[in-house]
């Protein structure tokens, strides 16, 4: 599922199903790194912004994708995180020309 784009906030369930990850794994996240910093309201429900969701992006990744522990992740983004933005952005252009291909494919 895509977010929607231009959106200020999201909510946990809308960033899970967006990464495919339990809601509890966002929330462990963001005790494990203290780059994720959603907003809160009174009751305490979390909003995303594009800012953590970016953060939940690289740390995604880095444990899910490419097998690094929480540690691993942590020091790799510490250490060079201009490396991991740059395979963030080679993998989102990748899934949006796998989605245009897709589209293609059901409209012949």
């Amino acid at each position: 599922m895509a977010l929607t784009p231009g959106k200020l906030y999201h909510s946990i369930s809308e960033v899970s199903d967006h990464f495919n990850v339990a809601p509890s794994l966002l929330r462990y996240w963001e005790s494990e790194f203290s780059t994720i910093k959603p907003k809160r309201n009174a009751k305490g429900t979390r909003f995303y912004t594009e800012k953590d969701i970016k953060e939940i992006g690289r740390i995604f990744l880095l444990v899910k994708e490419k097998g690094f522990t929480l540690q691993g992740a942590k020091n790799r983004i510490k250490k060079n995180k201009p490396k991991v933005n740059s395979d963030l952005q080679v993998i989102e252009k990748l899934e949006n020309i796998k989605e245009f291909l897709t589209m293609l494919k059901h409209n012949l």
